[in-house]
């Protein structure tokens, strides 16, 4: 950078006449690079997907080329497709993301209680949640099924809440 202007590699609008900075089974990749960057996020995956790409120490920017975005993308979609064919029996949903550690410690352990789950002689809040969460996860759930029977319960009996405090929609 220069008085403030940026010169070719270091332009922050993307990358112009750069080179991949990713390292591909040993050789530098002469590809042109596109406006995708190699994230944390990115490294994380290509980790996680034993992927042989490296940045390159000496490349001034992190952008890549659109050959190995493809081939990051591509990693990503098979092991999504595999898992979500595995866990969800053929069903294409996804498996949300549920914050444990934002219930208290007495749910959490009316939680292991009611799953008869083992743990460790007193563990932290966090541990606990991570091994429920870890738990939750293995949980299948029939979609249709408990959405039918939901608005079935909901339609037919009202709220047992009401009904408890007398406030019941039935004409009396």
């Amino acid at each position: 950078m220069n008085n403030g202007c940026s010169t070719g590699e270091e332009d922050s609008r993307g990358p112009s006449n750069q080179f991949c900075c990713l390292i591909d089974e040993g050789e530098r990749c002469n590809k042109v690079a596109g406006n995708a960057s190699y994230s944390k996020r990115i490294q994380k995956i290509v980790a996680q997907r034993r992927l042989r790409l490296h940045i390159d120490d000496t490349a001034r920017h992190n952008y890549i080329c659109e050959f190995h975005k493809t081939m990051i993308q591509c990693a990503r979609t098979k092991r999504r497709r595999k898992d979500s064919e595995e866990d969800s029996n053929g069903t294409d949903s996804e498996v949300p993301e549920v914050d444990l550690s934002q219930l208290q410690v007495n749910t959490l352990r009316r939680y292991k209680r009611h799953f008869k789950l083992q743990t460790r002689p007193a563990p932290s809040k966090s541990q606990l949640a991570e091994i429920l969460m870890n738990h939750f996860k293995t949980i299948s759930v029939p979609e249709k099924e408990v959405t039918t029977f939901f608005i079935y319960t909901v339609k037919s009996n009202g709220n047992k809440l009401d009904q408890k405090n007398g406030l019941s929609s039935e004409p009396v």
